[in-house]
């Protein structure tokens, strides 16, 4: 949020199932962080954390754009270890690359057979 009377001040909420915080990017930080800060669909913040009561504010002292990171959610992860032979491994978490019979689209297979009548 940008209001109209915040003197330059940038508002972003961030929210968990915790509750919500406010991060307050100042006039300066955002000249410096624009570009992340507009076009950023995930973000990491530092800076000084501020509370009153039940209010939390991050004030925004850097911001860096992950947005890249999105893009490997769901992808297994390699684990690649050398703190010994018991904690060796090659394989991805979870175990292989194929589909988990977890995921709902695999789900949704055993749930709705297909209606082929050919």
């Amino acid at each position: 949020q940008r209001p109209g009377t915040a003197s330059g001040v940038i508002f972003l909420t961030l929210e968990d199932e915790t509750g919500s915080a406010n991060i307050v990017v100042w006039k300066k930080v955002y000249e410096t962080f624009r570009k992340a800060v507009i076009a950023g669909r995930l973000v990491r913040v530092t800076g000084r954390l501020q509370r009153d009561g039940p209010v939390t504010h991050l004030l925004a002292e850097h911001v860096e754009d992950l947005s890249p990171l999105l893009a490997t959610l769901g992808r297994p992860v390699l684990i690649d270890s050398n703190d010994g032979r018991a904690d060796e491994t090659k394989r991805p978490v979870g175990g292989s690359l194929r589909p988990s019979a977890r995921h709902p689209r695999e789900q949704a297979k055993k749930l709705f057979p297909s209606r082929d009548f050919h």
